[in-house]
């Protein structure tokens, strides 16, 4: 724990000698609960974008006709 402690620069409060575990996890707590929050903000609108990319594909594709219909000439008995 300490080398942890002292790889990330933490120092003591005024009048302790060390680190205490509850001063380090209460600042990493927040952190990371803090980086869950901006993780999924982030998510939702890289999937808002994906979403509307899929939209325009589907769109665009929608928009292009696989076949042509042709009108039907009157012919045989009836003309």
């Amino acid at each position: 724990f300490l080398e942890t402690a002292a790889y990330f620069c933490m120092k003591p409060k005024m009048g302790e000698k060390e680190v205490s575990p509850h001063s380090f996890f209460s600042i990493w707590h927040e952190f990371s609960s803090d980086f869950k929050d901006f993780w999924k903000k982030e998510n939702k609108l890289i999937l808002q974008e994906r979403v509307k990319e899929a939209e325009e594909v589907c769109r665009q594709k929608k928009g292009k006709s696989l076949y042509n219909i042709r009108p039907k000439h009157d012919s045989g008995i009836v003309s």
